[in-house]
């Protein structure tokens, strides 16, 4: 019992004596998490070889797909080569152990992990639990690191329930959740130590999620239908983390239009082709990241996770500013959806992306989108299943050879998809 209190009163005092994250009142005085370091501007290179790895909720192939399609649309200009390596039930010391195997033999530049989510053992924390997740993480970091790439280091995410599948697991999924704050905290500081990124999914998925379940019931759940694996809303708020880990700014470009002097400029990725009153064809090299439409209560819609996250303003905006409006409103035409904005929403700037979330290049990037799924879901199958086979065990050199055949045609093409798009924006006076 000394022992115990001792470890308490150490753990108090560690985290009082460094900045610990803002904490609402709807969020219970036990969510202690330490202040997540901020990213120091854009971690990613051109023609990095970026690798996705986690565990199942990796292998979902959910997350990895935003962050892929969102890369090649939106930032087509930085070449970034993704591969997602998620494999289901798996610890960061599972993950250390196949890495050399199946990861840096593609030298990847960059690369982000997500692990906790099995490290804990659905158990509550313990010291034991959190020295072997230190050291794992580390070892993992410091191989990436070794190999030459750059690392984000990603938390976990939340859990809001205690699986039935895991017959050891105990506790509520209060002290689960609770398990895997402990993990967090020691990921930021492995993440310090080591002077990698870190990639906060915990924190914004506890507190978007809790006030989702405030607004919408009991039944949103951020963290899935089975509370451990998350649907698309959740899965948008990881994409998020990483995002910004990366250190992307979200900007897709500006069209400028001056209607009383009929000119018209573009930048950041878009240009104007031709205009004439009020009529303009755009080309846009960077494309917005276009989803369906879907109820923001439902926490399967990829709708509901862009308005948790925030994220058309943090990374989909491209902007709109319109003067020589002479005071009047005007009625913004992109592909077949009109919208009318006032002459101080269009000065300061609106988000096409945000406005018009189905608008004209949601096609171009459905192409992409359905692409990436394509290539990624071979991942699995070849890291997995090739990769992890008694061919594999006897000839390894051969099997990837033949293996990359294939991943090089999903390559070519997704690379076939990402081609500048065009559209026209009709503006009309208002009165």
């Amino acid at each position: 019992m000394l022992r115990l209190t001792l470890l308490l009163l150490t753990a108090a005092v560690c985290l009082n004596a460094r900045e610990t994250q803002p904490r609402p009142e709807s969020v219970p005085a036990e969510y202690v998490g330490y202040l997540a370091p901020e990213p120091q501007g854009l971690l990613l290179k051109k023609g990095d070889r970026y690798a996705i790895c986690g565990d199942s909720i990796t292998e979902q192939k959910m997350y990895s797909r935003i962050l892929e399609a969102y890369l090649m649309a939106a930032r087509p200009d930085l070449e970034i080569e993704c591969r997602q390596y998620g494999w289901s039930g798996e610890t960061a010391g599972g993950f250390f152990g196949r890495m050399k195997n199946d990861v840096l033999r593609f030298q990847p530049t960059v690369a982000s992990t997500c692990y906790g989510m099995n490290d804990f053992h659905y158990v509550p924390f313990t010291e034991t639990i959190g020295a072997e997740y230190r050291k794992n993480q580390t070892q993992v970091v410091e191989a990436f690191k070794a190999a030459g790439a750059r690392v984000v280091l990603g938390s976990s995410g939340t859990i809001h329930s205690v699986p039935p599948w895991v017959k050891s697991a105990r506790g509520t999924w209060e002290t689960l959740n609770l398990a895997l704050l402990q993990l967090r905290n020691i990921d930021i500081e492995i993440a310090e130590q080591e002077k990698v990124g870190f990639a906060d999914v915990y924190w914004p998925m506890l507190l978007q999620g809790r006030a989702a379940r405030a607004k919408y019931g009991e039944g949103f759940k951020l963290e899935g239908g089975d509370g451990v694996h998350p649907g698309w809303a959740g899965h948008v708020m990881m994409a998020s983390a990483y995002l910004k880990a990366l250190g992307l700014d979200g900007d897709l470009g500006t069209l400028t239009v001056d209607l009383a002097s009929g000119t018209a400029t573009a930048q950041n990725g878009q240009k104007i082709k031709a205009g004439a009153a009020g009529t303009y064809r755009v080309e846009s090299q960077r494309l917005p990241f276009a989803y369906d439409a879907g109820e923001l209560s439902k926490d399967s819609t990829i709708a509901a996770g862009v308005a948790l996250a925030d994220f058309n303003t943090r990374f989909n905006r491209l902007t709109l500013k319109v003067a020589g409006t002479q005071g009047a409103s005007v009625k913004v035409t992109w592909g077949e959806v009109s919208k009318v904005f006032t002459t101080e929403q269009l000065a300061a700037g609106v988000n096409l992306a945000a406005e018009f979330p189905q608008g004209p290049l949601k096609p171009a990037f459905d192409k992409i989108w359905n692409a990436v799924g394509e290539k990624q879901a071979y991942e699995t199958k070849q890291i997995k299943s090739l990769f992890h086979s008694k061919e594999a065990k006897a000839d390894m050199e051969n099997v990837v050879k033949n293996s990359e055949v294939e991943h090089a045609r999903l390559v070519a093409n997704l690379k076939a998809t990402m081609a500048p798009a065009e559209s026209t924006l009709r503006l009309e006076l208002v009165k």
